[in-house]
């Protein structure tokens, strides 16, 4: 019984020590336990983190000479009658969801961007693209952070009509969601595995 004790702690303490050693790692925390109340700034930005990890992986796994991309009718059925000629290229996509970051979550937080939002919209290279939309994600968890259980559902001026700041950070974790969708098909569209999908 004795020996049975020591090998169940010996265990138990092991694995402790893996689970410490994943956090110093990078790995993430367990999730609080269900029914207890969790911060906002950390249940938003855990959505947040979903998305970053999807859309990151789908920008970086693009080819660099495929970044002015967009669908087209000639790769379609002749019969097909849709009209594609102000549809956004894959740069512009993720352009798009860049600056749509920055606007929404200086809204949520009052923090000004650290980039000059006129310039977004004008990258068409794969590495100014990427390092935009990171950049664009990494203020929003700064802005994320500035949420509190006080003051989550104070209204913030926005053109996206009657916001709070919880609502709003998380309508831009939801806006980015939708160009994600787009952009898995644009992958698609070149013969491209989303890496979301290739696990």
């Amino acid at each position: 019984m004795r020996v049975r004790t020591i090998v169940g702690c010996w265990v138990m303490g092991l694995c402790s020590l893996v689970a410490q050693a994943q956090m110093s790692m990078g790995g993430t925390a367990a999730a609080p336990a269900a029914g207890t109340i969790a911060e906002p700034s950390k249940a938003i930005d855990s959505q947040l983190i979903g998305l970053e990890g999807e859309m990151m992986g789908v920008v970086k796994a693009m080819p660099a000479d495929k970044f002015g991309f967009a669908p087209s009718a000639a790769i379609f059925v002749p019969s097909q009658t849709t009209q594609f000629a102000t549809v956004r290229t894959f740069a512009q996509q993720a352009t798009h969801v860049a600056a749509a970051n920055y606007s929404f979550y200086a809204s949520v937080s009052g923090l000004k961007p650290d980039v000059d939002m006129t310039t977004i919209a004008k990258l068409t290279a794969k590495d100014d693209v990427v390092r935009v939309l990171a950049g664009s994600f990494a203020f929003a968890h700064k802005a994320i952070a500035t949420i509190t259980a006080a003051n989550a559902f104070e209204v913030v001026k926005s053109n996206e009509g009657f916001e709070t700041k919880a609502t709003l950070a998380q309508f831009g974790v939801s806006h980015g969601f939708d160009h994600y969708g787009q952009m898995v098909e644009y992958l698609r569209m070149n013969g491209l595995v989303p890496p979301a999908s290739a696990k």
